[in-house]
């Protein structure tokens, strides 16, 4: 099993992960999410992180999933990392995908997520809404998830592409893990504002100068 790369992709996927948390996109769902483990908990610090773990690794599995999937469908059309007209193209989405996060257009689609509360524990139930609650959040993280799905159709390595994501993943999920487990602190979130904001941008800025590099290699390949 080979994951090729650097180490330090996992990290900075991680790090992307976690900075993605605190957008206005996934933020606001921390209370839905945590509101549901904390309900279901039992009072038990130890059910409540068991039942974060397994919330957020439904997430993480989902978005492998998508991972393992981007890099399978590069692999159909051949040896993408080294053709310089698909990395251009790839370059000028994942563009797309920044600047669209610094609101020149919109790819966000309505996001209303409502789980059950109060129903009998289930580590099992708390994995199936991870893997649901994925899917309903991937449309609002749509330029982060997309620039990363389309980098990974560029490469010809499974196992990198899903662990990349789960890295990512992870990263996203910290924050759900921590106030799960710790529900008490929930009251003291900071609220949504234009701290939020900036980080959004900041993530903007990451993702418009990985397609700027993307779009520079291949000219350069030309």
């Amino acid at each position: 099993m080979l994951l090729s790369g650097s180490p330090f992709d996992f990290i900075y996927a991680f790090l992307g992960g976690l900075l993605s948390s605190f957008t206005p996109c996934v933020y606001p769902l921390i209370p839905i999410s945590v509101g549901y483990i904390v309900g279901n908990a039992q009072n038990s610090k130890i059910k409540s992180f068991l039942l974060s773990l397994f919330y957020v690794t439904g997430i993480a599995i989902t978005y492998s999933f998508l991972g393992i999937l981007a890099v399978l469908t590069g692999r159909i059309f051949g040896e993408f990392s080294v053709n310089p007209l698909v990395n251009l193209i790839s370059g000028v989405i994942i563009l797309i995908f920044g600047l669209s996060m610094f609101d020149l257009f919109n790819f966000n689609f309505t996001l209303n997520l409502k789980l059950p509360t109060h129903r009998k524990r289930s580590y099992f139930l708390a994995l199936l809404l991870g893997l649901i609650s994925g899917l309903m959040i991937s449309p609002c993280l749509t330029p982060i998830l997309g620039a990363i799905l389309t980098y990974l159709s560029t490469t010809k390595n499974i196992f990198y592409g899903g662990f990349l994501l789960l890295s990512f993943s992870y990263g996203m999920g910290l924050i759900f893990i921590l106030i799960g487990t710790f529900g008490s602190g929930i009251s003291g979130l900071p609220k949504s504002g234009k701290w939020m904001l900036a980080i959004k941008k900041i993530c903007a800025s990451i993702i418009v100068l990985i397609g700027a590099y993307f779009i520079y290699t291949a000219i350069r390949r030309f």
